[in-house]
This record gives structure tokens, C-alpha cells and sequence, in this order.
């Protein structure tokens, strides 16, 4: 039975570094699926610098969109699988064709995208529960901060929201850091208080 760790928290709060020690730990092969796209120079210097903090022997995955269909090979394979990061790989499914322009469409609409995302998302982590691997899935806690101005950022911050807590309801392990402290807020399926 496979295991789902989720490792969250805010911008540059060390979450990568935490799964990438996750990772190491589990002395296991590693596959890293990245979901970023390079569209700028500080995307691209990110990406090199994350390149640079893995281990060579790591397998990497470049999914940008659709996880799913090459994950039960992936799965097959590595013993540990990271994600990283999920903040990216829902902005990219946000954007899929068809097109939608969030600041006009109307909420039906946007749900629809948003059942897809969810869709995808339900299948990484069934493929993941029926093997025997463990994802650890990295994503940012959005909901933190100040209400963003614009429809879509407050659109993007409710489904971001959203998928982390369908994961976390079926993660065996929630982490949440700060500062570069790891605070485990799930062990074992049960919330630690």
C-alpha cells in the first residue's frame, strides 16, 4: 500500500528542502516530477537551482500538466516519488485549452476546470495508494496572507486551498514549515495536536 506525505507552508519557508530530505531518508530510488515551466530568467535560475540541491542518481520527470497517465510507470520503478510542486502543476491545469479567462467567466465554468484539477489530482493519489511507493507532494499555503486584488488570484489562491485539503484528508503525513522548521500536523492518518 503506497503512503502520501504533503509538505506545505509559504513561500520560501524551506518546504522543497524538507521533501528533498524526505527523500534522501527514505533510501529508496527517487523519482522527481518538476511542473514548472521556464518562461522567465527567475524561473529558469529557480528551476537550475533546484536541479543543482538533487541528488544526480534521481530520476526526473518533466510533467507539466497531466501527471497521471505516466505515473503507474513512474510508480513501477522508484519507491519514492516527489512532487514538486503541486502550487505549479494547478496553475498549468488552470490554463489548459480550452482557455478560460478567469476575470470574465462565470462561476460554472470555473468550476468545471476546478473538478478537472481535482480529477487529476484524485488519480495521482489512487495510482499512488494502490502501489507501493510514497508520493511526498509539495505545495504552498496560499490562504495566509492579505485577499489578492484580482479575481483570478483570489480564484487560483480557493482551488489551490482546495486541493490541499484533499490531499491532506488523505495523506498519512501533513507537514507544514516556517522559517525552515518542519512541523508534523498528521502522523499515521491522525492529526497531531
Amino acid at each position: 500500500m503506497g503512503r502520501i506525505i504533503l509538505v506545505t507552508g509559504g513561500a520560501r519557508s524551506g518546504k522543497s528542502l524538507y521533501a528533498e530530505e524526505l527523500c534522501k531518508k527514505s533510501k529508496t530510488s527517487v523519482a522527481y516530477i518538476a511542473t514548472a515551466e521556464i518562461r522567465d530568467m527567475e524561473m529558469k535560475d529557480r528551476v537550475k537551482k533546484h536541479r543543482e540541491q538533487r541528488p544526480s542518481n534521481w530520476t526526473t520527470y518533466e510533467c507539466r500538466t497531466k501527471i497521471s497517465p505516466s505515473l503507474p510507470d513512474i510508480v513501477s520503478k522508484d519507491k519514492t516519488i516527489l512532487l514538486d510542486c503541486l502550487t505549479m502543476l494547478v496553475s498549468n491545469l488552470m490554463f489548459i485549452q480550452p482557455y478560460i479567462d478567469y476575470e470574465t467567466a462565470d462561476m460554472d465554468e470555473v468550476n468545471r476546470r476546478e473538478e478537472e484539477i481535482g480529477r487529476e489530482i484524485d488519480s495521482i493519489l489512487s495510482i499512488v495508494a494502490s502501489s507501493g511507493s510514497t508520493l511526498i507532494i509539495v505545495s504552498n499555503e496560499l490562504g495566509m496572507g492579505i485577499v489578492p486584488q484580482n479575481r483570478l488570484s483570489r480564484l487560483y489562491r480557493d482551488i489551490i486551498g482546495r486541493m490541499n485539503q484533499r490531499i491532506s484528508a488523505r495523506a498519512d503525513e501533513v507537514y507544514f514549515l516556517v522559517s525552515g522548521i518542519a512541523m508534523r500536523i498528521k502522523k499515521d492518518g491522525e492529526v497531531c495536536v
